[in-house]
């Protein structure tokens, strides 16, 4: 007998008549369900107490679903269909392209809803990323998008949050000056690596205990930045 426990998946979705459908689709299937009716509190469900699969509503009342999967890509690989009335191939490949697994168009019928639902917690990688990462006196909640330093806030700025971020999604290992560039600046500014020397000060200013001989923030000469983690 399967002592396993049941798959959990979070809808979001702001139309409760479609969370009590979607329910009784998924219970009946042996899935265990969570609701939210909006983005937000749905970003910070998944943060304080991942799911196992998420169906994501394009049109909330609070921001678009296209940029819940923005955010929540950053730190978490959670496999995510959407379920839209929203049939234009732009909108399929734009929540594709933001990190969506699947897509299905309203209405739908329950056992294709079953089918992609069990496709891609199939595809799912096991073990995703914590949406809280420490190390020394820093405190990097990538949910909230808010860094903290002996338990006090500190203020990033969008490109030294983004600096940081990759940083922490790679820790351990180099991340090249050409990727991050290409990440926070686009394609153009491969060869900027200038923009870079002052970010890493800002960061190392903001961060390390002393921002001269950092113990995280660390440079690999001519190759690119890494986050040093161990012994913290």
């Amino acid at each position: 007998m399967s002592t396993a426990a049941p798959i959990t998946i979070l809808i979001i979705d702001d139309e409760i008549q479609i969370r009590r459908l979607l329910r009784v689709t998924l219970e009946a299937h042996g899935y265990r369900v969570r609701e939210a009716e909006s983005g937000r509190p749905g970003l910070n469900e998944i943060a304080l107490q991942p799911p196992d699969g998420i169906i994501l509503d394009l049109g909330l009342p609070d921001m678009d679903g296209t940029e819940v999967l923005r955010r929540l890509r950053e730190w978490s690989k959670v496999p995510v269909l959407v379920l839209s009335v929203r049939d234009r191939e732009d909108d399929k490949i734009a929540a594709l392209n933001a990190g969506a697994d699947d897509y299905l168009t309203k209405p739908f019928g329950g056992g294709e809803l079953i089918a992609r639902v069990r496709a891609i917690m199939r595809r799912a990688q096991p073990g995703g990323e914590p949406a809280l990462v420490k190390f020394g006196h820093i405190e990097v909640d990538l949910a909230g998008r808010i860094v903290r330093r002996d338990g006090e806030e500190v203020r990033l700025t969008a490109k030294e949050y983004g600096l940081l971020r990759l940083l922490v999604q790679h820790r351990g290992k180099v991340v090249t000056h050409r990727h991050i560039l290409r990440e926070l600046w686009g394609p153009n500014a491969e060869e900027n690596t200038h923009y870079l020397r002052v970010f890493m000060t800002h960061l190392r200013q903001k961060l390390e205990q002393d921002p001269h001989e950092p113990r995280h923030l660390r440079t690999d000469a001519g190759i690119g930045y890494r986050l040093v983690v161990e012994g913290s």
